[in-house]
């Protein structure tokens, strides 16, 4: 783009419906969207829509909080009508945004404003993996391989943190400017269980290109889906076509079942077979036969490539592929009942790999028979030779050969990968956590050391994922089966549910738990819940005649907000003290409202100054400013008076006058 350009390049997010589009492409044709210029949430300022799909918008927003842009991915509306819908949504949304992994769009928030259903993402300039492809082709194995690696990574990330994706695509692959690669929409993940199901009310979620045979068979899901959808991505990369194409997705997914994928070489004879043998593996149709999570795939993929040299890798297709023919790309919702009779899965573990019938340029039509029939001893003998020492090979230096398994337990996995390589051993990996072994490290082989086996046969390394911890989850706002659920996803169990007041937690719900969100604890660990009473309730003291500023102090240490500012004169009431309180008794809540009106004392007057004068006149001036006169003598004019002329004096107080003859 160039400098100074006002044109966003294209937004990587995905609607939910696999469509992208740039900004200009909507500024030229899309009609006016009723949120554009809205501010949702009291937070997020709604700048443009980028891209629509079956089951949500996504819009360009800014986060005025932490002044950033990020991408903003609102539910349509007849799923937000549906309460199943969007009680898998709220807990599928704090699931994905505990996920943190640079090859991940980050998950910043999710709410609702006005019955929109929405999740806050993080804004990803660049390509889709699918807008790679339609521009390129069919990638170089080292292009395709170096995309898939930090795509597995992101996967293995959730795996780990115990979620699946369920919609592995191209479209939610993105690639930034700088080649960083990006996994993104995570709004069908959901936690992993023995028997996950992708179905919802006889529904099924996906995109059906991608959809595994167990998801279009049997409604469910687990790790091994995704990595069935990661293999028909590389054969994608490589060939430039999907596997499965067709006019419907029904027709798409029985190919999944019954169709089994063709190997790339099948569409680009110039792949090696490394990579043949590699998505046969990863897209077998039974799951048992495939890498059981990401991590595992990763690590065949990596074994792989040390295999491959620069001529396999950089090799490209002489001819292009037809890179437009594709199926659906969005989001699918099937109905269960649309794949009956899509039959089931069949139980062979292998993906059948095509094996040519004859060798390159062998003509099919027989020779005619020779009449030198003298030469076949000699036929026989030079065949026996040739059989005899093709099996000395088989059995001395080929596969057959036997080998001591040298000790590889307590070595890193790469070190024991070599130690077996020198014995032209070969190994398959086997993840299992261990509390004592180091992560990467080599727990146990499978045979162990010391056993002799056949070169063809594999060592099974069992590689440590380090010790089994699992994060507290974030329950804060759920209702307490909720957030039960939620420790019981983490692998973790509730222990003891205290309560406790809270002014912003609604009564029932949950406040918090110990230990602290993202405390990683063993399986089992107990949590302990803190459950919400709702507000606290405040008993009113009545402060009336009593000191102001003691009366403030009180109230406000009981968490009562107080108004002191009313003032009133009292000749009852001392100043400074309160005359009034509203309430005086009673229930409130913290920050309710107290308001007190406070003594500015009596109301002050000036005293006459009547020294001089009569007892009389003196007497009748002072009555006249409202004081009480008290007479010392009989007779006489005033001497004195107290308190003295021109002093102030509270009005209705006595003045005493003192006479002289």
């Amino acid at each position: 783009m160039a400098e100074g350009s006002s044109r966003r390049p294209p937004p990587a997010v995905d609607a939910g419906g696999g469509r992208f589009a740039t900004y200009t492409s909507h500024v030229s044709s899309a009609p006016a969207d009723a949120l554009v210029g809205q501010l949702l949430d009291g937070r997020y300022q709604v700048v443009e829509r980028l891209a629509e799909g079956g089951m949500a918008t996504v819009y360009l927003a800014v986060d005025t909080r932490l002044d950033r842009e990020i991408a903003l991915k609102v539910m349509r509306p007849h799923l937000v009508h549906d309460e199943t819908f969007v009680s898998r949504f709220r807990r599928e949304a704090r699931s994905a945004a505990q996920l943190s992994h640079p090859h991940i769009v980050q998950v910043y928030d999710q709410g609702e404003d006005a019955g929109q259903m929405f999740l806050a993402m993080e804004y990803v300039p660049g390509q889709t993996l699918r807008e790679v492809i339609q521009a390129e082709g069919a990638l170089t194995p080292r292009a395709a391989l170096d995309i898939l690696e930090p795509m597995l990574q992101a996967l293995a990330a959730a795996h780990r943190a115990g979620l699946i994706h369920r919609d592995v695509k191209p479209e939610n692959v993105i690639l930034k400017p700088d080649g960083t690669v990006k996994v993104a929409d995570f709004g069908l993940a959901r936690a992993i269980s023995s028997q996950t199901s992708t179905a919802s009310h006889g529904m099924i979620l996906g995109t059906v290109a991608y959809l595994s045979p167990e998801q279009v068979e049997r409604g469910v899901a687990d790790a091994r889906s995704d990595v069935y959808a990661a293999g028909l991505i590389l054969f994608e990369m490589l060939t430039g076509t999907k596997a499965f194409t067709g006019d419907s997705p029904i027709t798409v997914a029985y190919q999944h079942v019954h169709g089994g994928v063709p190997v790339p070489s099948s569409r680009n004879p110039e792949i090696p077979g490394q990579l043949d043998t590699l998505v046969a593996r990863t897209t077998a149709r039974d799951p048992d036969v495939r890498p059981r999570d990401a991590a595992e795939m990763l690590a065949l993929v990596r074994q792989v490539r040390s295999g491959l040299n620069g001529t396999d890798l950089d090799a490209r297709p002489t001819e292009p592929a037809d890179i437009h023919a594709h199926a659906d790309l969005r989001t699918a919702v099937l109905g269960t009942a649309d794949l009956a009779g899509v039959g089931g899965i069949p139980t062979d573990r292998t993906a059948a790999l095509p094996l040519p019938l004859l060798p390159p340029g062998r003509d099919v039509v027989d020779d005619p028979p020779r009449r030198h029939r003298r030469r076949w001893p000699w036929v026989l003998v030079v065949l026996s030779a040739l059989l005899l020492a093709g099996v000395s090979w088989f059995f001395l230096a080929g596969p057959g050969a036997v080998e001591t398994v040298p000790v590889v337990a307590g070595k890193t996995q790469a070190v024991a990968q070599a130690a077996l390589a020198q014995r032209h051993l070969h190994a398959d990996i086997s993840l299992a956590f261990n509390e004592t072994v180091p992560k990467g490290t080599v727990i146990s082989s499978d045979p162990g050391a010391g056993h002799q086996i056949r070169r063809a046969q594999a060592v099974v390394l069992v590689v440590s994922k380090g010790q089994e911890r699992y994060a507290v989850p974030d329950v804060a706002g759920l209702s307490l089966d909720d957030a039960k659920t939620a420790v019981a996803n983490s692998h973790l169990t509730v222990g003891s549910v205290t309560q406790a007041y809270s002014d912003k937690v609604p009564e029932g719900d949950v406040i918090g738990a110990e230990p602290s969100v993202g405390t990683r604890l063993k399986p089992g660990a107990t949590v302990t819940l803190v459950q919400s009473k709702g507000r606290q309730p405040i008993d009113v003291t009545d402060w009336t005649n009593k000191n102001a500023d003691d009366a403030v102090a009180a109230l406000t240490q009981a968490g009562l907000k107080v108004d002191a500012t009313q003032q009133q004169n009292s000749d009852t009431v001392p100043k400074g003290d309160v005359i009034s309180q509203d309430p005086t008794s009673g229930t409130l809540y913290r920050g309710d409202l107290v308001t007190l009106v406070v003594s500015k004392g009596p109301v002050m007057v000036k005293v006459p100054d009547v020294v001089g004068k009569s007892v009389v006149a003196a007497a009748q001036e002072l009555q006249a400013q409202g004081f009480q006169v008290n007479v010392s003598g009989l007779f006489g004019k005033v001497k004195s008076q107290d308190p003295a002329g021109n002093s102030m004096a509270p009005k209705g107080s006595t003045i005493t006058l003192y006479l002289t003859l």
